[in-house]
């Protein structure tokens, strides 16, 4: 049967993969042009370096609810040219109960969060990208801001938590949210939230952001998958932060337990969807990591991403040299893949 077939391609394309990583890069990205694949040790030698292109980058606006860190656009900008940066694509997710708390005031927060946004891109043309908040929990408000932030505000994806209010990401609920996303072809980043209502009694000592925010983006990932929604809207780029939390490490053992007679939702294999998301390697890029998720997924789909200002960039960084990838998947990672996603910011 082609379902039985398509999962133990599935499974055997995995093993195959980690000795392709240079030949799935270039053909996915033939379509930029010769000099959109070449080593960034080359371009260098052509034209000044383009630069990384950071996807996981908070914002924290003045009127942000418990703000209480010293940012500003500069102080990004200043960072962001101390670490080799040419772009960040901003975020404002680290008030996740504020905007999902499914009132008005939620909405306003919002919009008042993603016109912040647009005006700092504007402000700075090429080095600042944004993702639109959504008040995910409020569907006909996340409709609304979905066709403002894009039509209006050209936002370039849109962030969400890993759960809003008592809902995880695929509660069907937020299906219309999906299927316009969808029409969209959109990008959407996924980051890290426990909530009150899921997991949060840790043992003394041990904060949630030690090993609940990895496994609340795999959660995330579940909801997604388990609901069809990876299945319904293939058009949809998800990037899941800190290089996928466990979903990689669990990935197997998810591939094993997803019913078998569902082909309406993963025809070819649970494995053959997780594969396809995005992983940006925010505070994740651990030597260790980083090899267990190149042999789960191909190179195409790693991304750069630092958490700043939450972590310094050196969280991040200071691993990259250990991690023994070749030029041509450094440059894939810091902004190959990243162009594919966002070509406005094609170097």
């Amino acid at each position: 049967m082609r379902g039985a077939n398509g999962v133990k391609k599935a499974r055997e394309g995995v093993a195959v993969l980690k000795t392709n990583t240079r030949r799935d890069f270039m053909k996915a990205t033939a379509a930029l042009g010769a000099s959109a694949i070449l080593p960034a040790s080359i371009l260098a030698q052509g034209r000044p370096a383009t630069g990384r292109i950071d996807v996981h980058h908070h914002m924290m606006p003045p009127f942000a609810p418990g703000n209480n860190r010293p940012w500003t656009p500069e102080l990004s900008l200043e960072a962001m040219d101390k670490n080799n940066v040419a772009t960040a694509i901003l975020s404002g997710v680290t008030f996740p109960e504020q905007v999902n708390d499914g009132t008005e005031k939620s909405r306003t927060l919002a919009r008042q969060v993603n016109e912040y946004a647009a005006k700092t891109a504007q402000a700075h043309p090429g080095r600042f990208g944004f993702f639109a908040s959504l008040p995910l929990i409020d569907t006909e408000g996340s409709l609304r801001e979905i066709t403002y932030a894009f039509d209006t505000l050209k936002a370039d994806g849109i962030a969400i938590n890993s759960s809003a209010g008592k809902k995880w990401p695929g509660d069907p609920s937020q299906m219309p949210v999906w299927e316009e996303l969808g029409r969209r072809k959109a990008t959407v980043f996924i980051h890290p939230n426990t909530t009150p209502f899921c997991c949060t009694t840790l043992p003394p000592g041990v904060g949630a952001s030690m090993s609940e925010f990895d496994n609340d983006v795999n959660r995330a990932v579940l909801s997604l998958l388990m609901n069809g929604v990876m299945t319904k809207f293939p058009d949809i780029n998800f990037i899941i932060s800190h290089s996928g939390g466990t979903t990689a490490a669990l990935a197997g053992r998810i591939q094993d337990r997803v019913p078998k007679d569902r082909a309406d939702l993963y025809p070819y294999g649970a494995l053959d969807k997780m594969r396809r998301l995005y992983f940006e390697i925010g505070h994740a890029s651990f030597p260790w990591v980083i090899a267990g998720l190149m042999k789960f997924a191909p190179t195409t789909q790693l991304l750069f991403g630092t958490d700043y200002p939450v972590e310094p960039y050196e969280s991040t960084t200071r691993n990259i040299p250990d991690l023994g990838l070749s030029t041509d998947v450094l440059y894939a990672m810091d902004r190959g893949n990243a162009e594919r996603l966002f070509p406005k910011f094609r170097g």
